[in-house]
């Protein structure tokens, strides 16, 4: 049995182009508890994830929480899937067709952008599979995901290179780690939020909201929370609010240990017992909407503000496909294009390669 995959559709002289993998958490197939608890195993199951001994971790994981949470997961997702689908996945499809369109439009190279998730479909094999088949012989990574953690960025290098593993040819790989400062992604922010303040006034309070990890995995060096920070402080220099007038918090904390803190639903909670009347809630950290900014924060969270004595609750969008953000990512990618834009061969350089092959006894 052949180990490594080979390039049967490989063919002297094809034109070629640059590969972008654009890669985000992933989402179950369906809101059904069946779909539901097959997403949680292969996320939960990741070590990157969860940093507990593995045999521990599985037998917590099969014994008990995937007995009990499907149910709890799978009625959540209801309550946000649409017509077209999960709103992570419809999302992220627009997102990839526009950043083709912006490529293409930047560019005078051929590109090929290809949507692959960390869990669940469309995957992340799949997706280098089409850029393979698209003749990428050089392929940027981009997570998204603004603010590096090793349980979302590093664990999409784990897969793409777990993948490129069992291939026989693999292609030039440029990575983006981050962009939590990038000029472009902060111009979409800032943006994004004054479109909000113009739409429903300035509120008492600005919230940035990241999802949470473990304060233990910051403690070991992950430096998600310092870039969770220097995002919000960027945005914050360019709005110009005064410091009592925002907070940055963390969400979607699960399990009994301590987690970055402060806690996004104990400040709403406690703001509006303290007579906050108006907050907006933006969030950073999530590149398109999903689970945890539509039912979370913009359901979930509104009512602890609301039930505590608060009066006015807006959750502003992600960047999801606007224009402003999708200019950013292109931008983004194209500066990790560096030296590559000029090296593909034009069609004598391919020609000759051919002609060249074909005297060496290749078959066309």
């Amino acid at each position: 049995m052949t180990r490594y995959q080979g390039e049967a559709n490989y063919t002297h002289g094809s034109a070629g182009c640059i590969g972008v993998l654009m890669v985000n958490l992933g989402t179950p197939d369906a809101p059904d508890v069946k779909s539901v608890r097959r997403y949680l195993a292969e996320f939960l199951s990741d070590p990157r994830v969860i940093e507990t001994p593995k045999l521990i971790w599985q037998m917590i994981l099969h014994g008990v929480i995937l007995r009990t949470r499907p149910k709890k997961s799978a009625a959540a997702y209801q309550s946000v899937w649409t017509e077209e689908g999960s709103p992570l996945l419809t999302i992220s499809v627009r997102q990839a067709e526009a950043l083709q369109k912006a490529m293409d439009a930047r560019l005078n190279v051929p590109v090929k952008v290809a949507l692959g998730m960390r869990y669940g479909n469309p995957s992340i094999p799949k997706a280098l599979a089409e850029l393979r088949d698209a003749g990428a012989r050089r392929v940027v990574v981009l997570p998204m995901y603004p603010q590096y953690s090793a349980t979302t960025t590093a664990s999409v290098f784990d897969a793409v290179t777990a993948e490129l593993q069992t291939w026989r040819w693999i292609p030039e790989l440029r990575f983006i780690n981050h962009y939590q400062d990038d000029p472009g992604y902060i111009d979409a922010l800032v943006a994004q939020i004054k479109e909000s303040f113009a739409a429903f006034g300035q509120p008492d309070k600005l919230l940035f909201s990241f999802h949470g990890i473990p304060k233990h995995y910051f403690l070991a060096g992950d430096p998600y929370y310092c870039e969770a920070q220097q995002t919000a402080r960027l945005v914050i220099d360019r709005l110009g609010l005064e410091d009592d007038r925002w907070a940055l918090t963390f969400q979607s904390r699960v399990g009994p240990r301590e987690w970055l803190k402060p806690y996004t639903d104990h400040t709403l909670k406690d703001w509006g017992k303290q007579g906050v009347k108006s907050v907006q809630v933006a969030c950073p950290g999530f590149s398109a909407d999903c689970l945890e900014t539509i039912e979370e924060i913009g359901e979930e969270n509104r009512d602890y503000f609301l039930e505590a004595g608060g009066e006015d609750y807006r959750y502003i969008p992600a960047l999801n496909d606007t224009p402003e953000h999708i200019a950013a990512l292109a931008a983004l990618v194209e500066r990790h294009m560096g030296g590559w834009l000029d090296a593909l061969p034009d069609d004598a350089e391919r020609n000759a390669s051919l002609e060249r092959a074909l005297a060496m006894g290749a078959e066309r």
